[in-house]
């Protein structure tokens, strides 16, 4: 749909969008996405994110967009001493938020999952808007179920997810990929990006926004194998394991690439013949949109296991290899990632089947279901 065709909420035309995409990055960076979508289409946009480091970094780069910090909310147990306080906060947050969405004059909600979006929906629900959840996952969180119930709409990311929401009220999108992902740069400009050699196998190890110390560990113990294949590695380790990993790497032999963050994603896709990542929605998205083969090791304690779940629905389309962070001591992944590294014909099934499972125009599809399209 073109930015000079009125899309229309309920007869009144689509000019302001909030998007409430806090907490984590697979949060954050498809809210990205559609707001530069809806900024094609002219409309304008807030985006509510949280008080969190790792949102601090993710906005950094998008100074064209509007960013509004919202307190996070984080839900205990039912049976928890915590929970009334956490009703309290969620209160309070729906009473801010429906603050932000009076003074902005907004059109439309779209929360981006996890409960970072119920009280700006449910704010919206209150002011009599259109209101929708985006669910990434093969299966949705606490958090998105019960922001459903005030919803116009629910979109997903997986049509695997559907069955758990009344019928007649989802649509499928996909997951949205933000504007610099959707161009492939050229390898050669990615190696020299990150400081990494031409002609080597480069392997990306990335565990999500926050890290991942199991990954990581096994990563180290991989070391001497990889270095026997002369392999590089480019390994985003979040944050807080920075340092142990750097120090790490330092005291071996294979030439690697270590961050703690990576604004330049599509480079980092691009410098790659293998990655090792766990299996939340929005990496899976990216992977598959650059067609890249993959060693998923689901979160194991990932709330209603959903990372499992996504992991099950690409080894179903036999486009992607998985293996439990509790099978990856004795050098495991290191056997995983030089077998696939010497298996070029493996590595491009892979690739091709990944790439079934990303639609590119989600963002548009999104926007197109809060239009009302």
């Amino acid at each position: 749909m073109s930015a000079d065709v009125a899309a229309s909420v309920g007869g009144k035309p689509v000019r302001r969008l909030v998007i409430a995409c806090g907490g984590t990055g697979g949060h954050l960076f498809p809210g990205i996405a559609v707001a530069q979508e809806a900024g094609r289409r002219g409309w304008e946009t807030m985006l509510l994110i949280s008080e969190k480091q790792i949102d601090a970094l993710a906005v950094q780069g998008h100074q064209e967009l509007r960013f509004e910090k919202v307190p996070a909310v984080a839900m205990p147990g039912v049976f928890s001493l915590k929970f009334p306080g956490f009703l309290w906060r969620v209160w309070r947050t729906r009473a801010h938020c429906r603050g932000l969405l009076k003074s902005f004059g907004a059109d439309a909600v779209l929360g981006m999952g996890g409960f970072t979006s119920l009280p700006p929906v449910w704010a919206g629900k209150g002011l009599g808007l259109r209101t929708f959840v985006h669910e990434s996952n093969a299966v949705p969180g606490k958090a998105n179920r019960l922001t459903a119930r005030f919803c116009t709409g629910v979109l997903l990311g997986l049509e695997a997810c559907a069955k758990f929401f009344p019928a007649g009220k989802t649509q499928v999108t996909g997951t949205p990929l933000r504007t610099a992902l959707l161009t492939r740069p050229d390898r050669a400009e990615a190696l020299r990006f990150f400081g990494l050699s031409e002609g080597k196998k480069t392997v990306l190890v990335m565990g999500g926004s926050q890290g991942a110390r199991g990954v990581n560990r096994a990563m180290v113990e991989a070391l001497p194998m990889l270095a026997a294949q002369g392999v590089q590695v480019l390994h985003i380790t979040g944050p807080k394991e920075y340092d142990g990993l750097k120090a790490a790497y330092d005291a071996s032999p294979v030439e690697a690439a270590v961050v703690p963050f990576c604004q330049e994603m599509g480079l980092a896709y691009a410098a790659a013949d293998v990655a090792v990542s766990r299996s939340g929605a929005s990496s899976l998205t990216e992977l598959s949109a650059f067609g890249l083969p993959v060693i998923l090791v689901p979160y194991p304690t990932a709330a209603d296991d959903h990372q499992r779940r996504n992991a099950d629905v690409f080894t179903a389309a036999k486009a992607a290899v998985a293996v439990e962070e509790a099978e990856l001591g004795g050098g495991k992944l290191g056997d995983l990632l030089t077998a696939l590294l010497a298996d070029e014909a493996e590595r491009q099934r892979l690739g091709e089947a990944m790439k079934t499972l990303a639609p590119a125009d989600a963002a548009a599809r999104v926007c197109d279901a809060v239009a009302g399209v």
